[in-house]
């Protein structure tokens, strides 16, 4: 019987409310059926998420699966936990400090999913076009991994007429980046929006409407959000990355029920990472799909994460009937 405490970035309506929490639980007690319940703690404040991770040692639990906030922020505690002998698998962000192991998806593959489908979206206006790269944070790895993907496909292509690292992934500060973008280069030279993830997305949005751009230029996301696939099929966003969230869970409960019984993880992992602190990590690094109008009934549809009757509310019947997904 383990304790397993799981440490999310978020809660409800999140993604990680949605998915990952629901579908971590599900694995556990299927591998575990003896073991407590997860002790689950979700919030978007990296402070209170050491708050959080302070109390579950405190606590004793025998095993810990974290998606960090601040990766470099969480490293004392992550090491307060190892003093401890509690193994910590990093859940989707690389944690800093002594991880037992790793989960996530290939960051450098989404950015350059993103990057791929928003050339080609673009069409002639990829050749020397201008567009705007929204980030995510700064303290979260992945950002900077899905960054230097886009750019590996985008640089030599494309203008980056702007930039912007999105302080903690808040959609408000996207809002004042992207309204800051159109003052700056007018929203007629924009041709295209780098979003590095659906939230983001959604805010660039709601700035190029607030200031009447008029036609939206072709926008990039990540998550697979409902809302961003509402969006996709209205014709105002044109791309989500599509994590299959099932088998990401399932590889972290994996390792941490292994890890837990002191037993090894070298048959769940498919390589392994580094972090500043430590080598060789055993890791699970999966692969992530693009998904634009022409292929969400194959995709989200078809695996189970939205009905056609989640995604065409009313008012987008006439768009759902246009795209194949109705009728």
């Amino acid at each position: 019987s383990l304790t397993v405490g799981v440490l999310l970035p978020g809660g409800g309506a999140s993604r990680f409310g949605q998915f990952d929490r629901p579908l971590i639980e599900e694995k556990l007690e299927q591998l575990c059926p003896d073991c407590p319940a997860a002790e689950v703690g979700a919030t978007p404040d990296p402070a209170i998420q050491r708050q959080q991770l302070e109390a579950m040692i405190t606590k004793g639990v025998d095993v810990l699966i974290i998606a960090a906030i601040d990766a470099e922020g969480l490293r004392p505690s992550v090491v307060e936990a190892q003093r401890a002998g509690i193994p910590v698998v990093a859940y989707d962000r690389l944690a800093e400090g002594p991880i037992s192991g790793y989960v996530t998806f290939d960051g450098a593959k989404i950015g350059k999913l993103q990057g791929e489908a928003l050339l080609k979206a673009m069409g002639t206006e990829a050749d020397g076009g201008q567009i705007v790269m929204m980030n995510g944070a700064t303290i979260d790895p992945n950002a900077g991994w899905f960054k230097r993907g886009s750019l590996s496909v985008l640089e030599g292509k494309v203008k980056i007429g702007k930039s912007y690292d999105t302080v903690g992934w808040r959609p408000e500060n996207a809002f004042v980046n992207m309204t800051g973008a159109i003052s700056a280069l007018g929203a007629d030279n924009i041709d295209g929006v780098l979003a590095a993830n659906d939230s983001l997305a959604g805010a660039v949005i709601s700035a190029l409407n607030a200031a009447e751009a008029g036609s939206v230029p072709p926008i990039t996301g990540q998550d697979a959000d409902l809302a961003a696939v509402r969006r996709i099929v209205k014709g105002e966003q044109y791309m989500t990355v599509y994590k299959p969230f099932k088998p990401a869970a399932d590889a972290a409960v994996e390792m941490a029920v292994a890890l837990g019984r002191d037993e090894p993880v070298d048959s769940i992992a498919t390589g392994t990472v580094d972090n500043a602190s430590t080598k060789d990590i055993p890791a699970v690094l999966l692969p992530s799909v693009s998904v634009t109008v022409d292929n969400i009934k194959d995709t989200l549809v078809k695996d189970g994460m939205y009905t056609i009757n989640q995604i065409c509310t009313p008012e987008l019947r006439s768009a759902c009937d246009k795209a194949g997904l109705t009728g």
